[in-house]
């Protein structure tokens, strides 16, 4: 559990962490330069249940103190917290249970649930709503290029499946977005969850809000990264659909890879226009193809439902 500045919210971290159904875990906490109460409390914490053990960063970032935690770990089961949210009771007995029902090759995950002294914006609403269900039908792959499919605080792992897929070793960020592919890249089966085991808190000093390494941009480098590396097929045609901001992103990106592509929107203000050395044409070419992949880059959720019905299974892939 990377800690930063933590202070207002580490304490119910820590209890519920100490309030688990199963009591056979090994909490390594790592203190990544906090200027405020947060050594102080871990400390206390330490004193009082020898489960837990605190380390300070060999370096500084997330990635880094991850790092630095797992070296200390020795359980045959590994899972990351994050240090302002909250575990429900039975967190750990049932993403174990699921784990040893289901043996290697799998990836236990929970429900969550979003909560803020702050207000809750609807964006996280959305998000936790289709996160849930893509859980509860263990179908989280599914959209992995549209937002990261697993909760970064919510996942169980065996830990040779977890060193198997690099663990903490990549020094990607978005770095749970990372894991995410390399859990699918490694092909390692989610189990559905109906339960919510996790509480996701959200404040305005999240390191998610407010650190550039996730930065919109960065999310959409890595998605093109994996889905070069995991999914592009060049023996069948690349679309990119859609010619606002983002498309613009993603062609710059897969004109930097060396990537044959076409371009295609349904904006008559663009089609037959030239942007980046490519002629923007329009998306009713895409049915006289053999097969393309469509890269979608419409954020419009009316839009993305009616170009799903009009692609067949396997053929696109929402970037937003």
């Amino acid at each position: 559990m990377p800690v930063k500045n933590a202070g207002a919210y580490l304490k119910p971290c820590l209890d519920s962490i100490l309030n688990q159904t199963e009591p056979n875990w090994q909490l390594v906490a790592v203190n990544d330069g906090s200027t405020d109460s947060s050594r102080e409390i871990l400390d206390s914490y330490s004193k009082k249940d020898n489960r837990i053990s605190i380390l300070e960063n060999e370096e500084r970032g997330i990635i880094s103190a991850l790092q630095t935690a797992y070296k200390s770990t020795s359980g045959s089961l590994i899972t990351r917290m994050d240090a302002d949210d909250l575990m429900t009771n039975q967190k750990l007995a049932i993403m174990k249970q699921q784990l040893l029902l289901n043996g290697f090759g799998h990836i236990a995950i929970g429900q969550v649930n979003y909560f803020s002294d702050e207000g809750l914006k609807d964006g996280y609403r959305y998000y936790e709503s289709w996160l849930n269900g893509l859980s509860n039908a263990g179908s989280n792959y599914k959209d992995i290029y549209r937002e990261c499919v697993i909760p970064s605080p919510c996942w169980m792992v065996f830990r040779e499946d977890f060193e198997g897929c690099g663990g903490f070793d990549s020094e990607m960020y978005p770095e749970d977005y990372d894991l995410c592919f390399r859990f699918y890249g490694h092909k390692l089966k989610v189990i559905p969850s109906s339960t919510v085991l996790h509480q996701w808190r959200d404040h305005s000093n999240r390191t998610s809000r407010n650190d550039p390494n996730y930065a919109d941009n960065r999310f959409l480098d890595l998605k093109l990264k994996w889905f070069l590396e995991l999914d592009h097929d060049s023996t069948r045609p690349l679309i990119v659909w859609g010619a606002a901001s983002k498309g613009k992103l993603l062609v710059k990106g897969l004109q930097k890879a060396g990537v044959n592509l076409r371009w295609m929107c349904n904006n008559p203000n663009k089609i037959n226009k030239y942007v980046y050395d490519i002629l923007i044409e329009n998306v009713s070419e895409i049915g006289a193809l053999p097969n393309p992949q469509v890269i979608v880059a419409v954020a419009n959720k009316q839009e993305q439902e009616e170009i799903r019905s009009q692609l067949t299974e396997g053929q696109a892939f929402f970037f937003c």
